[in-house]
């Protein structure tokens, strides 16, 4: 049996994705976690046993539950209300990673997977026998680098795409990428001034609604979303690598107003800046810079 697992990745640097914690765990009857929201993707697989997921779409519905067992894994997307837990009889060990980034949405969708359908299910049993070798790997060797490592976990969403059966088609895909670039591009130059959805459909000579739905089809996320979600990315790098005053970083990431910067980041990383900023420094004193556990 396979010694639980648990690792913090600090590195902050990249940006289209990044990792946070990951690990294996052999649940003991009935063990749960929720209910929470996630701030971030959380994707777990089962190696053996079984378990449930339970997923609120809706805070005034009742949430739907998913049976999960061996060779499945299911995803968490951020901001639902999840509980999942494991079998009384047959519980379930599984290996899971918390990740998030510019591109994370586009990944998960492509892989067919949602708060909505959250059930990964492999085309065939070798497909599961990679996934499970793949995400293994990192928790057997957690002192990758951080390129390497991040490298590793673009490896292991390649796996989740290309063995999923609910692999998602995308229609006229090199004409939508075409799109959705030219609006990142777009965002990457100008992210610092108070550009629109519209300056970016009008960068793609397109209709506002039309190049929304490109966008989100092809992305995974809205364009508004995908532009504040980029903005407090390169926020959270300044506050954890400079010492530059939260004044200072909210107008150079195209907030010019501060309590709206403040909000803004708060809905994306679930805590306020200066918070974010002294829990990472928090972090950095308890973890090398490989992401292992030291002694404090």
């Amino acid at each position: 049996m396979r010694m639980d697992s648990f690792y913090v990745f600090s590195d902050t640097r990249f940006l289209d994705l990044v990792a946070y914690q990951y690990g294996n765990e052999q649940c003991k009857p009935m063990h749960s976690f929720g209910p929470a929201i996630r701030n971030h993707y959380l994707f777990h697989y089962v190696l053996s046993g079984k378990g449930v997921l339970d997923v609120n779409l809706e805070s005034d519905e009742k949430s739907i539950s998913y049976p999960v067992c061996a060779g499945q894994g299911f995803l968490i997307e951020p901001g639902y209300v999840t509980t999942y837990y494991a079998d009384r009889y047959d519980p379930w060990e599984y290996v899971w990673i918390e990740f998030d980034g510019l591109r994370a949405g586009e990944f998960t969708s492509e892989a067919g997977l949602s708060a909505a359908s959250p059930i990964f299910t492999p085309s065939s049993a070798a497909d599961a026998d990679t996934l499970a070798k793949d995400m293994l790997y990192m928790v057997d060797h957690p002192d990758m680098t951080g390129p390497r490592f991040i490298g590793h976990l673009y490896l292991i969403l390649d796996t989740l795409i290309s063995t999923s059966s609910k692999r998602k088609k995308i229609q006229n895909g090199k004409l939508s990428r075409f799109y959705a670039q030219e609006a990142i591009s777009f965002i990457e130059q100008y992210y610092p001034s108070p550009i629109t959805v519209e300056d970016m459909a009008k960068r793609c000579n397109l209709d506002r609604s039309y190049f929304g739905k490109v966008f989100k089809d092809t992305i995974g996320q809205s364009p508004q979303e995908f532009l504040i979600h980029y903005r407090m990315t390169k926020a959270s790098t300044l506050l954890t690598t400079t010492d530059l005053p939260i004044s200072a970083i909210c107008e150079q990431v195209g907030y010019p107003n501060q309590l709206h910067f403040s909000r803004a980041f708060k809905n994306v990383y679930g805590v306020p800046p200066r918070a974010y900023r002294q829990n990472h420094k928090q972090i950095s004193l308890a973890f090398d810079n490989r992401g292992r556990k030291e002694t404090l």
